[in-house]
């Protein structure tokens, strides 16, 4: 085999190896948009459910402010909207966190099914060929050929 005929294999070799990289990098950033979207949008649900609770909390406490007949109905009514208030808070955190926690586990996950999309070599013809890297690396004996 000539030079050139190596050189032109291992080129080719190398653009086939190029745009499967691409592929599974585009798959992947897709992926990585669909699960972020989809986070997103839980956590725009649990934000919206929050806050609606939370306005019916206050009105709770409203009505509950309205109806006392004694400074210690109205002390009990803060006190009962105040632990709610704080349960809420608390179960908003964790979930939060949880939400948090999901998407950079998922994050984490889908990046590391792309290690092996790293530089890697392999033999062609002879030839060692750097994918991923996008020019082929001759060795010495192949020009001699």
């Amino acid at each position: 085999m000539t030079y050139q005929t190596e050189l032109n294999e291992a080129s080719k070799t190398v653009q086939k190896q190029i745009s499967e990289t691409e592929k599974r990098i585009d798959e992947t950033t897709r992926q990585f948009q669909r699960e972020f979207a989809k986070t997103l949008e839980e956590m725009n649900r649990t934000v919206m459910s929050r806050a609606s609770a939370e306005m019916q909390l206050g009105l709770k406490l409203s009505q509950k402010l309205s109806a006392a007949r004694s400074p210690s109905d109205a002390v009990s009514a803060y006190q009962e909207w105040l632990t709610e208030q704080m349960s809420e808070r608390s179960e908003a955190a964790r979930g939060y966190m949880a939400s948090c926690q999901k998407f950079i586990t998922e994050s984490a996950r889908l990046f590391s099914n792309n290690r092996g999309m790293r530089t890697t070599s392999r033999r062609v013809s002879g030839n060692s060929v750097a994918l991923g890297r996008r020019r082929a690396i001759i060795t010495p004996s192949s020009l001699l050929g």
